[in-house]
């Protein structure tokens, strides 16, 4: 049944259905989300925390349009055109006292006072002034305008250039040769030095001959001392060549600034994603992204010292490990040869600097690009030496949760996330003498991370309780047991007020979209609703709440999956796998999921006699380290034999047909259906392959060479993990889907792939393709084409 469809969208009605769901179907489930109804997002605070804004449509508006409660008044009240144009910007910098905060706004910057309402602007300019801050005394606002550091005192109004970056060296500009008319001897050049042999003798002739001529010379010198002793010293220029700069930061006693160069490759060569459904009529390019393996971005971080008017790099080449070479290299043994002799150091990037208050102690993040390596240092602004305060290694990657959470709980103590210990965790650095302590551990992953205004506690979301459970939960900055501040089991997306006396919560459940509550910050307290989002026709069908259990996979982990079973199992007894896409993501949870069509679609199958289930393979998040770099150097290998596993399960369990088993899957989940489909086809009937990786070497680099390396450094690693190399071995069912402006995925992969199975003579599979959709599906007519096809397919397949 070899063909390829390409669909040509028409628009569908999507008018008012009854209040009564029914029967699920296709057209219903794939309808504009609006018919579920539209959950509150864009939670904050205002700076007073007096209110709390969101973006929300009750009345399924064309857009969603901002909302307004206050603590103590919990009704919903849209906010008018006038407030929305006065509102402060969340995001900005708060002096110490947090009295004040500073602000960009349409490129000029704000100073605003919580407490009487006052907003000030400091600047109105065509030039953009962004990422503001209060200096070390809070008696100035530093800025960056272009690439060039500013200061600007707030009472007063002085402003000040504190670097001054210029594309190459300064060129001192050419002079007559002294002695011709018009000419004029060069600053700071001694005259007898100047020109020729045969210009100094007839100078010197000059002066020996006339008085004249040693008066003028005399007056000249003296006019030269005079204008040095008045004049201005200027602003030293630092020449960056070709290289852009970035991370320009100022130390808190004005002393000391340090910054980034960076160095884009040339003559990288990018994909280019054609657009077939244009205004024009004409095919349009889109210009897209490079593919792994590319040359990189190459990093180095300077150190302008004010007072002695200088500037040095920061040193990088004592890094403890900086000449290791990665594991993997060992199954290459040339290449490991070539790379011992060159003992090269790796390419780093420095990310911050991270100073103390007092301004005392500079701390930066070093990572390695081949993100093998992170290292905490310690900076030594006066040399730009760096000390060694951490070092995260992983033969695979370093990652999870919580990178970037960093910063000071005092003068002397630093804290950061790190997977060490196996999850992702909270340490406390003495940088004074080295010690480091671990706040919080367990086999459970803190999230995201928060300190109190008076640096004595941190906040953070955690699944301490259950991997697929979140809450919010506060620890002193010196350690002991967390205290849960949430209660409602499911998920919990905590704002803190600016004060710390409130919680806003968008909190969900499993078959409950995401609703927004409001709770006192104590322990114990209750959470009180807010909105009420979904609307009749979707509370009218009675949504399953899966049931998340776990088995053993073949290496003896417990392996956490969403269960649908349905209330009468097909006679045929069939079941469907879901696989969820994005890899490093977690689907098996208490909250409602990002995969809600997914969701409502499992709901359907079950509800026509298929068991579902939907597993958190390795390399999902929220399980730990070792867990999320599983996949590593060979995807489609320990995360497919989680898939292959849980099938063993239904069998043994609940009694499921081992001939009449599907999967499908989006993005990551529809290259494991490739790959399920090519490596293991006695276990799969059929599989429906969404916007499918298929082969790894036309990924994008930040990804990819995180799990796989370089596909001409680790070729083993590639091959294993793509299934284009894979294709002769399709024997059930294939149905592949993709939009053809993908810009993530992009159309080219499955074009390639459908070649290759074209020269494999292979006749059981088709590609419907999808004109005008990119990676992620807009249209509703598109989603409802896709699943009909897939549904179309188990039906045929799996029920026989």
């Amino acid at each position: 049944m070899k063909k390829i469809i390409t669909l040509f969208l028409l628009p569908i009605c999507t008018g008012v259905f009854a209040q009564k769901l029914g029967t699920l179907s296709i057209e219903k489930i794939m309808r504009d989300p609006k018919w579920i109804g539209i959950s509150p997002s864009n939670i904050r605070w205002s700076d007073d925390s007096k209110k709390i804004f969101f973006r929300w449509n009750p009345d399924n508006a064309d857009r969603d349009q901002l909302f307004a409660i206050t603590p103590t008044n919990i009704k919903p009240v849209k906010v008018s055109i006038d407030e929305q144009k006065a509102l402060v910007p969340e995001y900005g910098e708060w002096n110490k006292k947090r009295t004040l905060k500073v602000f960009e706004k349409d490129g000029d910057l704000w100073l605003s006072d919580p407490k009487t309402g006052k907003i000030q602007q400091l600047t109105n300019t065509v030039d953009r002034e962004n990422s503001p801050s209060f200096s070390g005394d809070e008696s100035k606002i530093i800025f960056t305008k272009g690439d060039n550091l500013y200061s600007l005192k707030i009472n007063g109004g002085e402003l000040v250039q504190l670097t001054n970056f210029t594309r190459s060296a300064a060129a001192t500009p050419a002079l007559p040769p002294a002695g011709r008319r018009g000419g004029a001897a060069r600053k700071g050049v001694d005259d007898k030095a100047a020109g020729n042999q045969q210009e100094r003798w007839l100078k010197s002739e000059q002066l020996e001959l006339f008085d004249i001529i040693k008066v003028k010379d005399k007056d000249r010198k003296l006019d030269s001392i005079e204008r040095k002793e008045f004049e201005t010293k200027k602003l030293k220029e630092i020449a960056t060549d070709d290289r852009s700069v970035g991370g320009v930061q100022l130390s808190p006693d004005g002393r000391y600034i340090t910054y980034r160069l960076a160095k884009y490759p040339d003559g990288v060569k990018s994909a280019i994603v054609p657009d077939y459904v244009t205004a024009s009529g004409f095919t349009e390019d889109i210009p897209n992204r490079t593919k792994v393996g590319g040359p990189q971005t190459a990093f180095e971080s300077f150190v302008f010292d004010t007072q002695r008017d200088t500037v040095y790099k920061i040193v990088t080449s004592n890094i403890p490990g900086i000449k290791d070479l990665p594991d993997y290299v060992k199954d290459y043994p040339k290449e490991l040869e070539k790379r011992t002799k060159s003992n090269e150091d790796r390419q780093v990037v420095i990310r911050g600097t991270y100073w103390s208050e007092d301004g005392k102690n500079a701390v930066v993040e070093v990572s390695a690009q081949d993100n093998k390596d992170k290292w905490v240092m310690k900076l030594d602004p006066s040399t730009g030496s760096l000390s060694l305060m951490d070092r995260e290694h992983n033969d695979a990657w370093v990652g999870g949760p919580g990178q970037g959470n960093a910063g000071w709980t005092d003068n002397t103590h630093f804290y950061f996330e790190s997977e060490a210990s196996g999850y992702a965790h909270i340490y406390l650095l003495d940088v004074t003498n080295g010690t480091k302590k671990q706040l919080t551990s367990g086999k459970w992953e803190v999230q995201s991370l928060q300190l109190s205004n008076d640096k004595k506690t941190f906040y953070f979301t955690a699944n301490a309780e259950h991997p697929g459970v979140t809450h919010f939960y506060r620890i002193p900055v010196s350690g002991g047991e967390p205290v849960k501040i949430t209660t409602m089991k499911g998920g919990n997306e905590v704002s803190l007020s600016p004060d710390e006396k409130w919680l806003a919560i968008r909190y969900s459940y499993s078959n409950k979209p995401w609703e927004l509550y409001i709770q006192p910050n104590k322990p114990g307290a209750k959470a009180e609703q807010v909105t009420n989002s979904t609307t009749e026709e979707f509370k009218s069908y009675q949504w399953r709440e899966p049931q998340v259990i776990t088995f053993k996979n073949r290496y003896g982990s417990d392996v956490y999956a969403r269960l649908y079973v349905p209330e009468k199992q097909d006679p045929a007894k069939p079941a469907v796998v879901f696989v969820h896409g994005a890899g490093y993501l977690q689907n098996v949870h208490y909250w409602w999921s990002s995969y809600f069509r997914e969701f409502m679609f499992n709901n359907m199958l079950a509800d026509n006699g298929y068991t579902v289930l939907d597993v958190d393979y390795s390399g999902s998040a929220g399980y730990g380290r070792d867990w999320r770099t599983a996949i590593y150097r060979h995807m489609g290998g320990k995360d497919l034999t989680d898939q292959e596993d849980g099938v063993k399960m239904l069998v043994d369990k609940y009694g499921v047909n081992p001939k009449h088993v599907g999967l499908y899957g989006g993005s990551y989940g529809g290259f494991i259906t490739l790959m399920a489909m090519f490596t293991e086809p006695d276990t799969w009937a059929a599989g429906g392959a969404i916007r499918s990786v298929t082969d790894w070497a036309h990924y994008n680099h930040g990804y990819t060479n995180d799990i796989l390396n370089e596909p001409y450094n680790d070729e083993k690693a590639y091959r294993l993990s793509s299934p284009i190399y894979f294709a002769d071995g399709l024997k059930g069912n294939l149905l592949m889907l993709h939009g053809m402006v993908d810009q993530n995925v992009n159309y080219q992969d499955i074009i390639r792939l459908s070649q290759r199975l074209i020269e494999l003579h292979k006749e059981n599979w088709e590609l419907a393709s999808y004109p005008v959709e990119d990676h992620g599906f807009v249209q509703p007519s598109s989603w409802t084409d896709e699943y009909k096809r897939i549904f179309k397919l188990f039906e045929q397949t799996l029920k026989k």
